[in-house]
């Protein structure tokens, strides 16, 4: 009875062990047309079924997105202008992203860039079609194939991955944020390293 009990207690402790993240979601408003938003995401192990996306072009309300994805290295996988079959609940038309049945253990970037923004060839560091061009705001811009005044909104999910960090989401844990009052101390050390002075003279 006793190694009954402990295979079962065994068993469920290995089964709870067995953990699915969550998916992953970073948000943001992109600046100018040729902006290009970047997520990093890192996979422990070889991974099985990684789908990474956007649901933010919402029917024409915010701008349409090409996506690219990287190797850490730069080296180009795939780029993909619309597909809005990884998630049909909250995908639109103009949405993008990757479903990718395998992927080897690693690090990746995930890249979003405004239509028609296209990689310049097969590495990240040749850049993106409009790097020359002066950068034009989002809500003055006539985006080829939509319309003026698209929206800046963009949202990125992943899922499948170990862990992920997007420096242009001020929400992501995994990005610095300043001690609140920080600065007032310091100002106030100032100033009265300067009171003092004053009152030697």
């Amino acid at each position: 009875m006793h190694r009954m009990t402990a295979l079962i207690a065994g068993t469920v402790l290995a089964a709870s062990n067995v953990v699915t993240a969550a998916p992953i979601n970073f948000t943001g408003e992109i600046d100018y047309h040729n902006d290009v938003i970047y997520t990093y995401f890192t996979l422990n192990t070889d991974a099985n079924d990684v789908r990474v996306w956007t649901d933010s072009f919402q029917s024409g309300t915010n701008f349409d997105p090409i996506t690219a994805l990287w190797q850490a290295d730069g080296t180009l996988i795939d780029e993909n202008d619309d597909n809005d079959s990884i998630n049909p609940a909250t995908q639109t038309r103009f949405d993008s992203g990757f479903s990718l049945a395998s992927l080897s253990a690693g690090d990746y970037i995930f890249t979003v860039a405004t239509y028609a923004n296209f990689a310049n060839g097969g590495m990240l560091s040749n850049g993106f079609s409009y790097d020359g061009e002066t950068p034009i705001a989002l809500e003055s811009w006539d985006q080829p194939a939509n319309d003026i005044d698209m929206g800046p909104f963009w949202s990125v999910w992943l899922d499948g991955v170990s862990s992920a960090s997007n420096p242009n989401d001020p929400s992501d844990p995994s990005n610095p944020v300043p001690e609140p009052g920080t600065l007032a101390l310091i100002s106030l050390g100032l100033l009265g390293l300067s009171v003092r002075k004053a009152r030697k003279v």
